[in-house]
This record gives structure tokens, C-alpha cells and sequence, in this order.
């Protein structure tokens, strides 16, 4: 099979996975939204035990946006997906998935989390507003790795977005191109 027919085949199953996300059911939406809660609360609690400069993000942040347990799988082409929850104020404010597509020399299947710290009102307002936040466009996003994380202060807080990646499991490897899209769900 050509390369690019199987990235095609992964898109568009991982697109019809986002178009799937709510069956109407309100028991079973009532039930995901719990989960989703729960997954966050643990996710944030590993972050913040292992970077201790993210409680001070969050301290901060106008919103924080967490998916929990992305999954991540690629030969050649690639997709991921995942749901998550805006807390404002140390509360659920909505719930959103995200889908992305890669391309390029990748093998592998990983799971890891993700928190992007909103820092002020324009780049929270930027997601609200969008039909789709992108990766990439919008909002300045810096991604910071325990390292860099460990160098933050109040003073050197500049960005709109901070974007944290913890807790992989599994292995994926190689070099790629990815678009990342975020999308407010009802789960």
C-alpha cells in the first residue's frame, strides 16, 4: 500500500473517531464527563509532583486545558487523539478532543499526557471563539520540558501558552510533520 493512501485511510478514520463523539445518550455523556474529570485530576497531580514550576504556571494561568491519555500510533503515517477538560478557577469549564495527523518516517504506539497553561485572557478568548483551536496558529505556544520549566518565574512569564508533555508510556520514534487540532466537544 502507497504511503500516502494509508495517511489518507488514518485521517480519515481518526476524523470519523472526533465525529463520533457524543451518541446523545445523556447517562453515557454524564459518565464520560466524570471519567474525563477524573483523568484530569490524576493528570495534574503527576505533573505537578514532577515539575513543580506547572503549580506555579497554573497559580497563574487563566484557564488550563488537560487531555489525559492521548494515544499516539504511526508506520509511516500517523494520528492521535484524545479528550480533555478546560478547568478555570480549579473547575470544568468544557471539554474538548484532540486530533492530529502526522507524516514521515515513524513506527511505533505511545500514550502520554498534555496541559496547555492559557496565561492570558486573548489566547483563552482565541479558544473559545475558534472552531477548531490549531496548534501553531493563534496564540504564541511555548512547549517546555522539565528543564526549561524549572527556569520559570513571574518575571519571565511571557507567553500566551505554555504547553507541557508528561507521563509517556510506550515508544514511538522518527521524524515527522503533525498538525494538531483542538475541538469543544459535548462528551
Amino acid at each position: 500500500m502507497k504511503p500516502t493512501l494509508m495517511f489518507n485511510l488514518l485521517l480519515i478514520f481518526v476524523l470519523t473517531l472526533a465525529g463520533c463523539e457524543s451518541t446523545g445518550d445523556k447517562k453515557t455523556d454524564i459518565t464520560d464527563a466524570v471519567q474525563i474529570d477524573r483523568d484530569v485530576d490524576a493528570a495534574l497531580a503527576r505533573l505537578y509532583e514532577t515539575t513543580p514550576s506547572a503549580k506555579l504556571l497554573a497559580s497563574k494561568a487563566k484557564g488550563i486545558l488537560v487531555f489525559p491519555n492521548i494515544v499516539k500510533a504511526g508506520f509511516i503515517g500517523g494520528a492521535q487523539y484524545g479528550k480533555g477538560a478546560l478547568r478555570k478557577r480549579g473547575r470544568t469549564a468544557g471539554y474538548y478532543n484532540i486530533v492530529a495527523g502526522s507524516f514521515g518516517l515513524q513506527a511505533g504506539v505511545q500514550s502520554f499526557d498534555y496541559a496547555l497553561f492559557f496565561m492570558n485572557d486573548e489566547a483563552l478568548a482565541y479558544l473559545d471563539r475558534s472552531e477548531g483551536f490549531e496548534l501553531g496558529i493563534g496564540p504564541t505556544v511555548a512547549v517546555l520540558d522539565a528543564g526549561a520549566a524549572g527556569n520559570l518565574s513571574t518575571t519571565t512569564l511571557k507567553d500566551d501558552v505554555y504547553a507541557f508533555m508528561f507521563g509517556q508510556r510506550g515508544l514511538m520514534a522518527g521524524i515527522n510533520l503533525e498538525g494538531s487540532k483542538i475541538t469543544r466537544v459535548n462528551p
